[in-house]
């Protein structure tokens, strides 16, 4: 098979994403293209791929339709990969292929950045964005044809932020008009958003499949079964993934999708977390276990979450997916690590919802509401993780002093005091577990 994409990045969530996708479209006779894959920075797993001849093993593990489900699939959609700080001349050899019509990266969120120290003479650049304009301008030399190029970083409109970057390394280098004209004219730069749960090389099962395959698999990878990948652009006629049967969502603009997994996805982790450790437990699962801060969930997703989002078919099926997803017995999501900078993550998740609420029924939403104060009880009486200057203004502040400070949330929200203050009150008296189970009787 030709290679017909280029993939920037060789880690985990990739392999358990797009070279999964991209695996089964070959079996299902709908793509007939291999990967090579690019190692982004100076360390990384090209060795490891190559000594493996781009194979290893995915093991996809979940809930689905109420069922557990397992699958094992060795996948062989890559055929090498390239590291182009020991071998910039293969990197560059990649923009002369004209079979290569698709790119895809996930350089992490710190990828897509603008890095000044870099030049078009340094072999390679330092940055993804530059690496990048290089590869482009080699192609550009070539007389050939753009590339369609998938941005998987999590980062809002990642694919333009992408574009504004190699633009500015064009305008920086001084590089033709012509070529900038190429840029914009023959290329595509897709904003996505991709969501699934790639938890890695299962550390505690490695031993045991690993005898089940008869090798040593270094670049075993588990993931849960659910997926998600929603692109600005509709390039089916190349890429069929929705006809190999994938949770693909072709689409003229992403930000509702982003909109909705932010607002249900991690709305419902933040609104539940800190709840749930004062409760004593510890994991996403246990959650979903225990009576109490299951029902004050549901609560938040479909009698608030959606009001605000719109009630839909669509919507609902999400958020009954992440119940699912949260119920994953194969997936260990510690409740700390969630809680990590919840203020933060508060004022972007869960805030905006109450708000919206707020203004289409007259009041505030009591189960989010409740969150609000559980947070606060939670700063002021457990041990939370965040900013050293957050941690002390929660811990020393009033309540109105809290709601008030515009630079945590955005804005004023001493409005809420009287029903954050009742909250608090009951937890004070009664625990969180009561302030949660008073949601459900109020």
């Amino acid at each position: 098979m030709n290679e017909k994409i280029i993939q920037f990045g060789e880690g985990n969530f990739l392999r358990g994403f797009v070279d999964y996708f991209i695996h089964k479209l070959n079996e299902k006779d709908l793509f007939d293209g291999k990967v090579v894959v690019v190692q982004p920075i100076a360390r990384g797993l090209a060795d490891w791929v190559n000594e493996q001849n781009g194979e290893y093993n995915l093991y996809l593990r979940g809930i689905q339709g109420g069922e557990e489900v397992c699958e094992h699939t060795k996948v062989t959609s890559i055929s090498r990969a390239i590291n182009p700080y020991d071998d910039f001349k293969s990197y560059l050899q990649l923009a002369h292929n004209p079979d290569s019509r698709f790119i895809v990266s996930n350089t992490t969120e710190a990828g897509i950045v603008y890095d000044d120290t870099c030049k078009p003479t340094d072999e390679p650049p330092s940055s993804f964005p530059a690496k990048l304009c290089v590869l482009l301008l080699e192609r550009f030399k070539a007389g050939l044809g753009g590339f369609i190029i998938l941005s998987c970083e999590l980062i809002d409109h990642n694919g333009d932020e992408l574009k504004k970057c190699v633009l500015q390394y064009a305008e920086k280098w001084q590089l033709s008009e012509e070529f900038v004209r190429w840029i914009n004219e023959q290329n595509t730069f897709s904003n996505t958003l991709v969501d699934r749960i790639v938890t890695g090389y299962p550390e505690d099962e490695a031993v045991q499949l690993n005898a089940e395959l008869g090798y040593t698999d270094k670049l075993l990878v588990a993931a849960e079964i659910f997926h998600l990948w929603v692109i600005e652009g509709n390039f089916e006629n190349e890429l069929p993934l929705q006809k190999a049967g994938y949770n693909i969502v072709w689409t003229a603009d992403v930000s509702p999708y982003k909109k909705r997994k932010v607002r249900i996805l991690n709305g419902a982790h933040t609104s539940m977390v800190l709840g749930a450790l004062l409760a004593g437990l510890e994991t996403v699962g246990d959650c979903i276990q225990d009576e109490t801060v299951n029902a004050f969930l549901r609560t938040c997703l479909f009698d608030e979450i959606l009001v605000t989002i719109g009630d839909s078919e669509d919507n609902r099926k999400f958020a009954s997916d992440v119940l699912e997803r949260f119920a994953n017995p194969y997936i260990k999501h510690q409740l700390r690590s969630i809680a990590l900078n919840s203020v933060s993550k508060f004022s972007v998740r869960v805030l905006p919802t109450i708000l919206e609420y707020k203004a289409l029924k007259g009041g505030y939403p009591k189960a989010l509401t409740m969150s609000l104060a559980l947070l606060i009880y939670f700063y002021k009486n457990d041990v939370p993780q965040d900013l050293p200057e957050v941690m002390h203004f929660m811990k020393t502040a009033s309540v109105g002093e809290i709601l008030s400070n515009a630079h945590l949330w955005g804005q004023d929200i001493s409005d809420m005091e009287e029903d954050v203050n009742r909250g608090l009150n009951i937890m004070e008296s009664l625990g969180a577990k009561k302030g949660m189970q008073w949601i459900q009787s109020s």
